[in-house]
């Protein structure tokens, strides 16, 4: 037996609407078919998805903490200004690295996702 990589990333949130939303409207994901209890969008080459919590699991105020979450971005200065016009908390303010043009914000649930790109 061996693994070969990861397959598909879902974030656990207490709303899901409004997470499918979030990450729709601001992002520009699409959606995808999947299950009831869970949105996935057609992202590539990993799947992604936000998902009611498993039975059992208790979010804390900020979920995630100890993940990195990375999107790919053609633009990523101009989805920044976009998300910081929208009044959505920018965690770390844009700079040039190894990556290009990397920044993070704090989606609604208060996941801290980092964008990079061009």
């Amino acid at each position: 037996m061996t693994v070969t990589g990861i397959d598909f990333v879902a974030l656990q949130v207490r709303d899901l609407g409004a997470a499918a939303a979030f990450y729709e409207k601001r992002l520009g994901l699409k959606r995808a078919p999947g299950p009831e209890h869970a949105v996935v969008f057609d992202t590539a080459p990993i799947a992604f998805a936000v998902r009611e919590p498993l039975p059992g699991v208790e979010l804390p105020e900020r979920p995630g903490a100890g993940v990195a979450l990375w999107f790919k971005s053609d633009d990523a200065q101009r989805l920044h200004d976009e998300l910081a016009g929208a009044g959505v908390p920018i965690v770390a303010a844009p700079v040039d690295g190894p990556f290009g043009r990397t920044f993070s914000f704090a989606d609604p649930e208060g996941y801290v996702v980092t964008v990079h790109g061009q």
